[in-house]
């Protein structure tokens, strides 16, 4: 066993060891850590950037994608927004204990079902320092001890938000191990970390599609994932124009290099001669790239020409796969097809269309008549987010506390026995 391997295995013991007091711990402890935390983050904002500038700096010089450095960035809006995460996460009701439904069997025994913590959750993730205080947070209010392993780009914001995490749990009894952050960039670690299905309960990767293909593969226990988001939205022929306007340029243009931004606008046909024109222009003059199908190239033969590529891909920059559709049988079709389970929004003022979106399209969440940009745990009241699941089990869509608890079977007897 190398030395790497070793120094893994005692972090993930030590986890393991964490978690067994993590899962009795009192509902007022874990709420009072987190308070502390949210309020360490703020004193310490000053310090905090600049070991992210470290970071960013760093990223520039590497030449990385500005999608990946506008997810490293922290900034004081940042700052405050995982403050408030932890703050909403201590707030929301401890699932941890709960009973979520008994019933009476013909033999007089009581059965139920009680919520209890996973036990230890690796979280693997790239550029988004924020997923540090986000997952420390949602695995303490859950009773999971979690082991944290961000990328290297962003290793001093991560270690600097962890050491403040850990700190303020210790000055509330909390075992320090519960929140482990992996100091060691080697991407042996890693794969050392993925063979411990004995002590790891769950693994939870968040970052690009290559980053998660290889924890699958690579990986002995379950992972729950989210390969890409290739997000739509359906403009339905009752559209209201005003509306399409600022949601599209929201959910495209507010954030581009997130994975709940919108890739690919479906368009009616008997709206699109109308809509399509001014949206585009508005689009355009936003530094938006527009690639349309052959239909959308009638309209507006200035436009470049989209591929089959263009209705699976994830841009995570400002460009904009469009095709217009006969109906929403033929939208929902191609979501079906090309889409990743993510988010869908449907723009329509028809209710029967509305339903017939929200009951057929099979992504993980779908809205009507909003951006895709809510597709997110703190946005949707999670309070944060440990991830987005777009596999169905266990979890489904945005995670948050009760996303990382499981339940087992309580069975209450008088003195029963099996005849």
């Amino acid at each position: 066993m190398t030395s790497i391997q070793e120094h893994v295995l005692g972090i993930a013991q030590g986890a393991k060891k964490a978690s067994r007091i993590l899962s009795r711990l009192p509902t007022e402890k874990k709420n009072k850590a987190l308070g502390r935390m949210a309020e360490a983050l703020i004193a310490n904002a000053a310090r905090l950037k600049e070991e992210n500038t470290k970071d960013v700096t760093l990223a520039q010089k590497s030449a990385l994608s500005s999608a990946l450095i506008d997810r490293l960035t922290i900034t004081d809006k940042t700052i405050t927004e995982m403050a408030s995460g932890l703050r909403e996460v201590a707030s929301l009701p401890d699932p941890v204990g709960e009973v979520t439904g008994m019933w009476r069997r013909p033999n007089n025994l009581l059965v139920g079902r009680m919520r209890i913590p996973l036990g230890v959750i690796g979280i693997i993730y790239e550029a988004r320092p924020n997923v540090t205080a986000d997952a420390a947070g949602l695995c303490l209010k859950s009773g999971n001890a979690v082991i944290l392993r961000g990328g290297s780009e962003a290793f001093h914001s991560n270690l600097f938000i962890a050491d403040i995490l850990q700190l303020e749990a210790e000055k509330e009894g909390i075992p320090r191990e519960a929140i482990s952050f992996f100091p060691i960039t080697d991407r042996e670690a890693v794969y050392a970390l993925l063979q411990l299905e004995d002590l790891i309960d769950v693994i939870i990767p968040r970052g690009g599609e290559e980053l998660i293909r290889a924890v699958v593969e690579k990986s002995k226990i379950p992972v729950i994932k989210h390969y890409k988001g290739t997000c739509h939205i359906f403009i339905d022929r009752t559209a209201d124009y005003e509306m399409t306007e600022k949601i599209v340029l929201n959910a495209k243009c507010q954030r581009p290099g997130v994975c709940n931004a919108v890739e690919t606008l479906l368009v009616h046909q008997d709206i699109a001669p109308q809509v399509l024109p001014p949206l585009i222009t508005r689009l355009q003059k936003a530094g938006v790239e527009i690639r349309g199908c052959s239909q959308t190239i009638k309209l507006l033969p200035d436009l470049n020409q989209a591929t089959e590529d263009d209705w699976y891909a994830e841009y995570l920059a400002l460009v904009l796969a469009v095709k217009i559709v006969k109906n929403i049988d033929e939208a929902m079709e191609h979501i079906e097809t090309y889409g990743s389970l993510h988010t869908e929004t449907i723009i329509t003022q028809s209710y029967e269309n509305s339903q017939k979106f929200l009951k057929e399209v099979n992504s993980s969440t779908v809205l009507v008549n909003a951006s895709t940009r809510f597709s997110d745990g703190f946005q949707l009241g999670l309070g944060a987010e440990v991830g987005i699941s777009t596999t169905k089990l266990h979890a489904f869509g945005p995670m948050g506390v009760k996303e990382l608890t499981t339940t087992k079977f309580i069975v209450l007897g008088e003195g029963q026995i099996r005849e």
